[in-house]
Parts: structure tokens; sequence; C-alpha cells
């Protein structure tokens, strides 16, 4: 599929109801009042606050796929290019109409609402829903499920969020998108279904690839049956992990949106053209492993307490009046020569403290620094 013509249909169908990275109930309740007749919207459980958990199901097509997004409150991105693919399939003439006469799609757009509320990545009982696979504790990871059970995709396409950290291979190149064809068994054995979901990603990375080049990374594909993926791969589903990543400078993630978009629109189209038979899984090894190379803003060469180092600097997401700010920590006193920045700062053997005269430490939150006599912005603005 080609880029174009996806970039095209983007601009056309962005939902413009949602933005930057705190995406709740509120947000989407609207959009799926006015969603037309053709996706059906029910309220297929409650979270542990008694919040109405959504589902979607649309299309006709023998061809099942089904997706959730939010299982992490605080992975939001996939959630705002989920609507933005709803809104191009649910016109009647596209590119790409045909998917739902050969597809039919489930859609839970928020599993997580107490923790999309809250913008955590737990939720209202502290619980990681994707360590909850197996034990099913809590009622959201019932509901998936039950929806699973019921649904029995032929795909699923398991949607989340990623740090600012991972780097596609050990190299500077960010990873804007990673994927994962989940383990299935302790020794990660490429299994005939995990074969499948390479070849779906294979395609997908096909397509990124025209306007990400090597901006596209995999996932560590340790075995973990406690994990949702690795559940439903298991049981011989093919599954694939999307982890939307950063983009240069990009923190509302909007850019990175526009990606996820690209790969779920060219992953259902390939799924409703071809015949997945995991034969043309191989492709798939050629996309790097995710490294962890980057941090969001580097000092280099700084001294700080007499001594010449580098500070790294991670953003805290912290939910502050409805919005999500990016709160400076100090992480990393020390050499980085092996990192990289995404916003690099050289202090040129000069010392840096905070704004009150005071010498950095770990753990540090904070918005100035003072190189000389100069103050420095940390906190994006």
């Amino acid at each position: 599929m080609e880029i174009t013509v996806i970039e095209s249909l983007y601009s056309t169908h962005k939902e413009n109801a949602l933005s930057h990275r705190y995406i709740n109930n509120n947000s989407i309740k609207p959009l799926l009042d006015k969603l037309p007749s053709a996706a059906q919207v029910t309220v297929i459980g409650r979270s542990v606050l008694k919040a109405p958990i959504y589902g979607i199901k649309l299309g006709v097509g023998a061809k099942k796929v089904l997706m959730w997004s939010q299982m992490h409150g605080n992975e939001s991105t996939t959630t705002k290019a989920v609507f933005d693919l709803l809104n191009t399939l649910l016109v009647s003439q596209t590119d790409v109409s045909d998917i739902l006469k050969d597809c039919t799609l489930y859609i839970i757009p928020i599993l997580s609402p107490d923790g999309a509320h809250a913008y955590t990545r737990i939720n209202a009982n502290k619980v990681d829903l994707n360590r909850d696979a197996q034990a099913l504790t809590q009622p959201e990871s019932k509901v998936l499920r039950a929806v699973y059970n019921s649904f029995k995709p032929d795909f699923c396409f398991n949607l989340h969020g990623q740090r600012t950290i991972f780097s596609a291979g050990e190299t500077n190149n960010i990873a804007t998108v990673s994927f994962l064809s989940p383990a299935q068994d302790q020794d990660c054995t490429v299994t005939p279904n995990r074969q499948k979901s390479m070849e779906v990603i294979a395609a997908m990375n096909k397509v990124l690839q025209q306007t990400i080049p090597n901006q596209v990374g995999v996932y560590d594909d340790a075995f973990n049956i406690n994990c949702v993926g690795d559940t439903f791969q298991s049981e011989n589903t093919p599954t694939i992990l999307f982890e939307a990543g950063h983009f240069k400078s990009d923190y509302a993630r909007e850019e990175t949106r526009r990606y996820i978009y690209a790969s779920l629109l060219s992953g259902l189209n390939y799924i409703a053209k071809n015949n997945v038979s995991g034969d043309l899984y191989k492709p798939y090894f050629d996309i790097p492993e995710n490294g962890k190379c980057f941090l969001d803003i580097i000092i280099r060469n700084a001294k700080v307490k007499g001594l010449k180092t580098d500070v790294g600097i991670l953003f805290v997401e912290t939910l502050i009046g409805g919005k999500v700010e990016f709160v400076p920590k100090i992480v990393r006193i020390e050499n980085l020569n092996s990192f990289y920045g995404h916003r690099e700062i050289n202090a040129n053997n000069n010392s840096v403290l905070t704004k009150a005269g005071e010498a950095l430490v770990l753990e540090l939150e904070v918005d100035v620094i003072v190189i000389k006599s100069d103050e420095i912005q940390l906190a994006l603005k």
C-alpha cells in the first residue's frame, strides 16, 4: 500500500476532536455517539470504578480482527489513531472500503477507563492489566477475555505506547513505531502462528519505511504467559503488539499518531487482500530490535560538585489540571557517551546549578538550570 494514499486519507479523516496525550471516556463518548449505524457500539462491561468499557463492531467480512487500546491508561496515541481509522473506514467510498467487506473488526478503544481518567499505567486496583491475562483478577481483564472468547478473532492487534528512551537498534535512530510478534512458548519458537503475525508486521514495516526509514523497531520477545499478547498467541491466534513511540520534538504524539494510523490501515488492508499463510515472514527479522539509547535531555561536559560529568534527564508525564505536563527529572549523573539526547546541551566544562544555585542531584525535578549566568529552560512549553 502506497504511503501517499494513506497520507491523503489521514489528512481527510483525522479526528480533530482528539489531541495531545490525555484521552479518556469523556473524550471519546461524543465520538461514539455520532458514529454511523454501520458501527455497533455497546457497553461490554464495567471497570473497577464502574466506568463503561465500550466495544465497537463493524464490517461484514469473514476475517475477524480484534483490537484494544489503552490497556494502560496513559498510552493514548493508539486510541487517537483508532478514531482516525474509524472515520476512514466508515465513509462509503475510499481506497480501503473493501476492508469492511473482507473483515469484521471488534475494537475496544479504552480497555482501562479508570487508568485513562487518572492517566496511569495501572487500573484503579493498582494492577497492570497486561500482567493479568492468566489470573484474570480484574473486571477489565475479564471483559477482554470474554470478547476474545465470543468473537474468536483470526488476528489480534494489541495497541500500546512506548517511552522516549527506545531506539531502533543500538543507534541514534528513534523508535517511532515498534512491533512484536509475541512469543508463545518459553523458547520463543518461531511457530507457524507467529509467522502469520510476522508476515503482517513485515507488510506494515514496508509501508512505514517509505516515510520514517530506520525508525521502526521490534520489541523484546521474552515470553511471559501473564501478558495478554503472549496468552492469545499461545492459544494460536496471530497477535501483533503495536508500540507508539517518539518522533522528534513530538511529545504530544501527534506525528506518531500518523504512523500508527498508517500501520493500522496498511495492516488491515494486507489482511483483507491476502491469504496470510506466514510464508512471507522472513523480512520481519530485518527490523532491528529496540535499544534503550535515548534520554530526553543530556547536558554534556558539565561540572557537578566540581566533577566533570554528563547529566541525563527524563520527562515525567504528570497529569496537572486535566493536561499532561512533562516534568524534567534528573535520572543519571555519569558519563553518557553511549546515549543520545532528544535535546542536547553543552555546558562546556562549566558548573551546572539549579536556579536557586544548588548542585544537581539524582531524582531532582528541575525546570531551569543555570550555566555561568545563563538560565536554560528544560521544561517543555
